[in-house]
């Protein structure tokens, strides 16, 4: 009888799977990014909750670049493990600041990314990667 909860790590199959897992955690956080880049370069008054004080604008040009900019660096695996720390940082004050009174309802989806964001920043952006191809040549 097969143990089907052994666990055998295949190198291969981990960066594939961290591949894919890049691919839809960037993708989805680029539906909240992208409506943000637009509001930046539009012509609308910017209001934005400023949870820890830095001024309404600065704190949305923090999440427009953390949401769009670092999505992009970790869709592409370049310079993943520093892109995921302005995202870590912008879900957990989304989580913990922004959305504290709301409940868990509003707080799990930004729990959900940082957590995701923390395990790229932990393991890397794997093989299939520009992590992996412009830092191997050195």
């Amino acid at each position: 009888m097969k143990n089907s909860y052994t666990t055998s790590l295949n190198l291969q199959n981990t960066d594939f799977g961290l591949l894919l897992f890049r691919i839809f955690i960037s993708g989805l956080i680029l539906t909240h990014g992208v409506p943000k880049l637009i509001t930046f370069f539009g012509s609308e008054e910017i209001a934005f909750a400023d949870p820890i004080g830095l001024g309404e604008t600065v704190t949305f040009t923090f999440a427009v670049f953390a949401e769009f900019v670092c999505a992009i660096l970790i869709l592409l695996g370049w310079a993943t493990r520093f892109a995921a720390i302005p995202l870590i940082i912008t879900m957990a004050v989304a989580a913990i600041i922004v959305h504290w009174t709301d409940g868990f309802g509003r707080q799990e989806l930004p729990l959900l990314y940082m957590g995701g964001f923390l395990l790229l920043f932990f393991t890397g952006a794997g093989k299939f990667s520009l992590d992996y191809y412009l830092l191997k040549k050195k």
